[in-house]
């Protein structure tokens, strides 16, 4: 029974990936291959160096993400560049290839372990990594919801008519920020742990939790950055607008399994452009994926190789320095 689940999540993941890629298919079917090349070749040198810097922003924040959840454990031992290489390492790789398949948890527990960790500090890291993402998510997605309830009308044919009306949609924005506040006055008011099912959820340090507010969002709003620095200005709905879809469209990609989002998050965010060229939504999100994705996973591929190519280094010299004999004393006359 262990080894089926261990097959549920990419079974799932695989199934994603199919199915978005039938329905994209059907969405993009009237897009030519020569119309998606001038859409990459038309935009301006100056929309990809400043998607580039997008692609910094979001990533120097995640690297933010495990210095927070490092200082919620009072570790500061670790220097900022092993924090920052391990956290670039760790979600170039599960962004990729998807956490049911290579979970992040396993890339930090190597590199955090090597610095004196234990394996409960770490699992405590990865829950409020993932968790600090989730709020910045809700708080993000909870304002463009409040400041433009639209933003679901733009799929109304997809949804039924009670999520795609505005003053729903709106109601929903205010809930995701009420949870936010919740969790913000539990961190001020220093409140008791909260217990799920035998799990114990802890308020953080006020120091921590405004870390987190500060943090999730700048990474949120640099990667959807790249999207809209690669999209023309012709029909832009602005960049809420393009927040707004780009946070739906990560989520429902992460929550899929599908390796990259591949498909899902393509699909969503075409969908909730019903305004803009095809082609050139398109071709924003093939930027998204080099920049983001691609690039990174193939530099996070090269440091995984150096780290365990150290630590096997490691581990040779030190199997073949001989054992020390201690001499015996010789017995007084």
């Amino acid at each position: 029974m262990k080894n089926a689940k261990e097959f549920i999540w990419p079974l799932i993941g695989l199934a994603a990936v199919v199915g978005s890629g039938i329905l994209l298919h059907a969405e993009l079917k009237d897009m030519s291959m020569a119309s998606l090349w001038a859409s990459l070749a038309s935009i301006p040198p100056n929309r990809y160096l400043l998607a580039m810097l997008s692609t910094l922003v979001a990533y120097g924040a995640l690297a933010w993400y495990d210095r927070i959840a490092l200082l919620h454990l009072g570790v500061g031992h670790i220097s900022w560049l092993f924090v920052s290489v391990t956290s670039f390492t760790t979600y170039a790789l599960s962004h990729n290839i998807g956490a049911s398949v290579f979970s992040g948890a396993l890339v930090r527990y190597r590199a955090y372990t090597s610095k004196g960790l234990s394996a409960a500090q770490v699992a405590v890291l990865v829950a409020l990594c993932s968790f600090t993402f989730g709020l910045g998510t809700a708080l993000l997605l909870g304002a463009v919801l409040v400041y433009e309830p639209e933003l679901l009308s733009r799929v109304a044919d997809r949804l039924p008519a009670v999520l795609a009306n505005p003053t729903t949609a709106r109601i929903v924005g205010f809930v995701l920020l009420a949870g936010v506040a919740a969790y913000v006055v539990g961190s001020l008011l220093r409140l008791k742990p909260i217990k799920i099912r035998g799990f114990t959820v802890g308020y953080p340090q006020p120091n921590i939790m405004a870390r987190q507010l500060v943090a999730a969002p700048l990474e949120l709003l640099g990667a959807a950055g790249i999207i809209y620095f690669a999209l023309p200005e012709a029909g832009n709905p602005g960049f809420l607008i393009v927040l707004g879809a780009f946070l739906a469209a990560f989520s429902l990609a992460l929550a899929s399994h599908a390796p990259g989002g591949l498909g899902v998050l393509e699909l969503v965010f075409v969908a909730m452009m019903p305004d803009m060229d095809k082609a050139a939504v398109l071709a924003a999100l093939l930027v998204f994926r080099l920049f983001y994705l691609l690039i990174p996973f193939a530099m996070a591929l090269v440091v995984v190789l150096m780290f365990e190519r150290a630590r096997l280094a490691r581990a040779w010299r030190e199997s073949s320095v001989p054992a020390t004999i201690p001499p015996v004393p010789t017995p007084p006359p």
